[in-house]
């Protein structure tokens, strides 16, 4: 009775410690899946943020098209400002 109670433990021991190996390993593998998600989402926001900055700095742009030519602004009526700007009648109590 002895021998068969023992034996039962240890197929339960094994089992169990079985089961945790499993599930160790299956732990494992879903965070190295998580890292390599990870992984792959930070390399698209470096490769996002590499391609945004050579926008910003613009050393890969022409923009000589919409530069002001000085000599056209030499023919352009100086508009001198209108510095009668009274507000009182916008103020007054009749209407």
């Amino acid at each position: 009775m002895k021998k068969v109670f023992i034996l039962i433990v240890l197929v339960l021991i094994t089992t169990i410690n079985a089961k945790d190996t499993n599930s160790t390993e299956h732990n494992r593998s879903q965070k190295e899946d998580i890292i390599k998600k990870q992984v792959q989402e930070q390399i698209k926001r470096e490769e996002k943020y590499a391609k945004e900055q050579i926008f910003y700095q613009g050393s890969d742009y022409n923009l000589s098209s919409s530069e002001v030519n000085e000599k056209s602004l030499e023919s352009i009526k100086t508009i001198e400002p209108d510095y009668d700007f009274n507000m009182d009648d916008a103020y007054s109590d009749e209407q």
